[in-house]
């Protein structure tokens, strides 16, 4: 039953007219502390209509309320200037745990999306360079998003907008022309051709020509030279063979891998719709348009010497991306150093009258420091995302060795744990903020991290094991007094799922999975589960409904949960 909706019905009718029960749902709160209440809501916003101090209103309407209590809402009280609402803890637990039970992994599915489809840019990593650390939050953030608007009713289209086209291929070649070695490339491919990108930019520091002559091959290979082509593409094959690799172990796939290439012959025509409808303006020889109405700078689509930009491109993908998926929002999970970016892209889309222009939207996120510095592939300062997946995972494997060595599937479990550890890093902390790359702190099985909440699960997968537990339609009344805490973890879950969409912040997840396993911890260390009594199996029911939603609570965040650990 949804409590909050009933409780905001209750009270809209109290209030007759004053708020409608959507608008009081929305205002609906859970207390700070458990002993006053369990639902909240802010009088404020009556203070202005009936002219009383909040604190005053609460009392009132407390006290009318009473008469309209119903089964599952016991009572209500006035704390302050809110009125909290008391839910019946038995009749709660019961119903509760006969939903999950009923759902299972579908326990929190919401239809909002009716099946529309949402575009997500994510990943996205430049051929010809290695996967580092830096690219893990776009793929991890965006593959999550992903799963949260599938469990929300949309169908998801996962685009790698990969980055294979643009004067750093000029540059490789030219490195690759002056000091590369086939046979090398071909032993090592990214580490090889990193180091080729790097010795460019250090030598051009004093060979100033070296800039020019990786402008002539990128100009050549524009203009279809056969040479300049069948270098890229091997670069590019070599690449994608490499990214898979790590795709594969993170178990992230994607619907497209059409980069910045594929648009090479879909640029013109943006250009020529922009000119069509008088948006296109010389500026210093130049082609702009001009955002002053929206206090934007102008937005570059042509250069002096004729050559099309990123904007240019961008707009050619979201003109395809919609012909191509009829998309109702289309998602950009790219840093937030390109905010201006992506700004000026629904700005010229939105003058071009497009209707579905308000459906851009840009999912910036901070940046994954190394030592408290930005990583820098063109100054050889990066982590790659593979060794550091490859240690985490060895690190893993040796903790079960430890603790757990006649652990079953060992080399599984420390794959799910390492990978997990590294995801689960990256998406606790709100996407805006910088992260610290510290390996060691990600695979605590203690504290914040994804170990922890894995372990969880395993550990009340083995009290299902040990106490014989079967999915059945059993007695599963319980008193509810300790358990409580962890009864409303698990009824906030829809909640939860719906603040993650609303605001693209797969955070909210994995903030809730953590909270959720350090209630379920802490009802382990003070009720003996599996005590022999009349409330066993109605606790065990709790437990296996914590694990599914666990469980699916990982998932949503790309993550797989071991029953073993």
């Amino acid at each position: 039953m949804d409590y909050v909706k009933l409780y905001s019905e209750l009270l809209a009718a109290e209030i007759d007219g004053v708020l409608s029960s959507y608008e009081i749902e929305r205002l609906i709160e859970k207390p700070k502390f458990l002993h006053q209440g369990d639902l909240a809501f802010p009088c404020f916003q009556l203070a202005k209509t009936m002219r009383k101090p909040p604190v005053e209103i609460a009392k009132e309407i407390s006290a009318r309320l009473q008469s309209r209590a119903v089964g599952s809402i016991e009572r209500f009280e006035p704390v302050g200037a809110y009125i909290n609402a008391f839910l019946n803890k038995t009749e709660v637990a019961k119903d509760l745990l006969y939903e999950i039970r009923q759902k299972k992994n579908h326990y929190g599915d919401l239809d909002i999306g009716e099946n529309q489809t949402v575009t997500i840019d994510l990943s996205s990593p430049n051929i010809a360079k290695p996967f580092s650390m830096g690219h893990l939050r776009s793929t991890v953030i965006g593959n999550s998003l992903s799963l949260l608007y599938e469990k929300c009713g949309y169908k998801t289209v996962k685009i790698n907008h990969l980055g294979d086209w643009g004067t750093q291929f000029g540059k490789l070649i030219t490195a690759y022309k002056l000091w590369g070695k086939e046979e090398k490339v071909k032993e090592n491919p990214i580490q090889e051709l990193l180091a080729l990108y790097i010795t460019f930019h250090e030598a051009a520091e004093s060979q100033l020509e070296l800039e020019q002559e990786g402008r002539d091959w990128f100009r050549r290979l524009e203009n279809g030279d056969a040479e300049a082509l069948k270098l890229w593409k091997w670069f590019k094959d070599e690449s994608l063979k490499e990214f898979k690799k790590i795709y594969d172990l993170m178990g992230i796939e994607f619907d497209s891998y059409a980069g910045e290439a594929f648009y090479n012959d879909k640029m013109e025509p943006i250009v020529e719709m922009l000119r069509e409808r008088g948006l296109l303006e010389d500026s210093d020889g130049a082609q702009v348009v001009k955002l002053d109405d929206t206090e934007l700078p102008p937005c570059l689509i042509k250069k002096s010497d004729g050559a099309t930009l990123y904007a240019t491109r961008d707009l050619a993908a979201a003109l395809y991306r919609f012909e191509e998926y009829s998309f109702v929002k289309s998602i950009y999970v790219v840093g937030n150093e390109q905010t201006l970016h992506f700004k000026q892209l629904k700005a010229v889309l939105t003058k071009m009258d497009l209707p579905w222009a308000d459906g851009i939207t840009h999912v910036p996120f901070g940046m994954m420091l190394k030592d408290g510095k930005k990583m820098s592939t063109r100054k050889g300062k990066v982590v790659l995302l593979e060794g550091v997946l490859k240690d985490s995972i060895q690190l893993a494997e040796k903790n079960i060795e430890e603790k757990n060595p006649s652990l079953a599937n060992k080399t599984d479990i420390a794959k799910m744990v390492g990978t997990g550890a590294i995801v689960f890093h990256d998406l606790k902390n709100f996407r805006m903020n910088d992260i610290e790359f510290v390996l060691e702190e990600m695979l605590k099985v203690e504290g914040e991290t994804g170990p922890y909440v894995q372990y969880t699960n395993a550990r009340a997968q083995s009290l299902l094991k040990k106490g014989g537990f079967e999915d059945t339609n059993g007695d599963d009344n319980l008193a509810a007094v300790a358990e409580w805490p962890v009864i409303t973890e698990l009824q906030s879950f829809p909640y939860i799922i719906e603040r993650a969409i609303e605001r693209n912040d797969p955070s909210q997840i994995a903030k809730y999975v953590l909270n959720l396993s350090k209630a379920f911890n802490k009802y382990y260390g003070e009720v003996r589960i599996l005590g022999d009594d009349t409330e066993k199996n109605a606790r065990l029911q709790l437990v296996h409904a914590v694990s599914i939603v666990l469980e699916e609570g990982l998932r949503m965040l790309g993550i797989k949960a071991p029953k073993e650990m």
